[in-house]
């Protein structure tokens, strides 16, 4: 309740006391994404653009992720994607003007078989040539970073090496949010949280106007930014998503005096975990085997992040788990997302599709998301990730790297 009130609070500083009959652009989602595209658009002089939000501001997957940053995917087009969205992030604390804490304490991805050794070693030389620090480490090194780690031979899965990227780590999902509001409400961009848009209108194949707190303001684009609702929004224009919503869950730990400043992850143990600051551990697993909208989290998930942490430092054991939540996910057939037009509607984007890992990439589909608006044309950067792949066989399958939820 209390965060509700407050964003009920701020709510206030952002919106206009009346709509405007029409916006340039309409953006469907208040969350990283969305506050993103709308703060690169005021950055290129089109401000007349209107953020709408059903809950508060980052009240979806923005506020329910883990958030961490990474460029080391493995398919070329994803890696220099998520190489610009990790420079974004590097630099936007001095663009808003807010410390967004960011702690790039490196991202290390553990290989318990030599199988997965040699994975690992075709992601870092991958990695390597486009320009993302990224290599493959000893027992030795994983020892350094990971003082209390079990590198014991006799264990279920024993580990025999991994994949480190030192530029990888966490920032604060919140003050991320906050940072891209505040700027792009300075420049003119009008942000509408508790705001569900309940319909977009069509005159022919074109975008004209939104239905939303009981009145129709036109546009000339709708910008879909949403996570977990993005199919139900895409409906409104007659458009079908190749996307399915599985909830996703993670949880965090009493504080402990700072002993780990690192991201660890086991994908066959599908756990991952990082210690914060203030010394709690955020740790979380792989996406719920069913799909479903629920917010719920369940005993079963913390029984495996529980197992799988014990087995990787055994010395967390009789930690506490202080709180557990849970956030829904939008999955695409090939773990990629979807960015760009929309062939059979004009004037309607999609930001979309982001599965598990959509918070570390904002700075980048903001900035091509707006570049596209203001030029007419689909950047080289996120043209492999037309909707149009689905239909032209040429899918991105990123489940390698995405395989494990963070």
């Amino acid at each position: 309740m209390g965060l509700v009130l407050r964003s009920l609070k701020n709510w206030r500083l952002f919106k206009k006391d009346k709509l405007k009959s029409r916006y340039e652009v309409v953006v469907i989602g208040a969350g990283v994404h969305g506050l993103s595209t709308a703060y690169h658009l005021a950055k290129r002089g089109i401000n007349n653009v209107a953020v709408f939000d059903k809950s508060y501001l980052g009240g979806g997957s923005s506020g329910r992720n883990t958030q961490i940053i990474r460029a080391n995917t493995r398919l070329p087009e994803s890696t220099k994607f998520y190489k610009e969205a990790l420079e974004g992030y590097e630099k936007l604390s001095k663009e808003v003007n807010l410390n967004l804490l960011i702690n790039q304490c490196g991202h290390l991805t553990l290989a318990h078989s030599e199988f997965e050794l040699d994975v690992l070693r075709l992601r870092a030389q991958s990695n390597r040539k486009l320009g993302v620090d990224s290599r493959v480490i000893g027992k030795d090194e994983i020892k350094e970073l990971v003082p209390y780690i079990d590198l014991s031979e006799n264990k279920r899965f024993p580990i025999v090496g991994a994949l480190w990227h030192p530029r990888g780590g966490n920032i604060r999902h919140d003050a991320v949010v906050w940072g891209y509001a505040s700027v792009a409400n300075k420049l003119g961009v009008e942000i509408y949280t508790h705001s569900e848009v309940k319909d977009i209108k069509k005159e022919g194949n074109e975008v004209r106007s939104i239905i939303v707190n009981g009145e129709e303001v036109k546009c000339n684009y709708v910008i879909n930014a949403t996570a977990g609702w993005c199919s139900t929004v895409a409906k409104m224009v007659d458009i079908k998503l190749p996307i399915t919503t599985i909830p996703l869950q993670a949880c965090v730990s009493e504080p402990l005096k700072p002993f780990m400043n690192v991201v660890l992850v086991s994908v066959r143990l599908a756990a991952y975990f990082y210690q914060t600051e203030r010394g709690e551990f955020v740790m979380g697993a792989e996406i719920d085997p069913y799909p479903s909208y629920s917010y719920r989290s369940t005993l079963p998930t913390l029984e495996n992040i529980a197992t799988a942490i014990i087995e990787l430092v055994p010395c967390l054991s009789q930690v506490k788990v202080i709180r557990q939540w849970a956030g829904i996910c939008d999955l695409t057939p090939d773990f990629s997302p979807i960015m760009g037009e929309v062939p059979e509607v004009k004037g309607f984007l999609l930001n979309v599709g982001w599965g598990t890992y959509g918070f570390k990439t904002a700075p980048a589909s903001g900035k091509a998301l707006a570049e596209l608006i203001a030029t007419g044309k689909t950047p080289e950067l996120i043209k492999p990730f037309s909707i149009t792949r689905f239909y032209e066989n040429r899918l991105m399958d990123e489940k390698a790297s995405a395989q494990t939820a963070h």
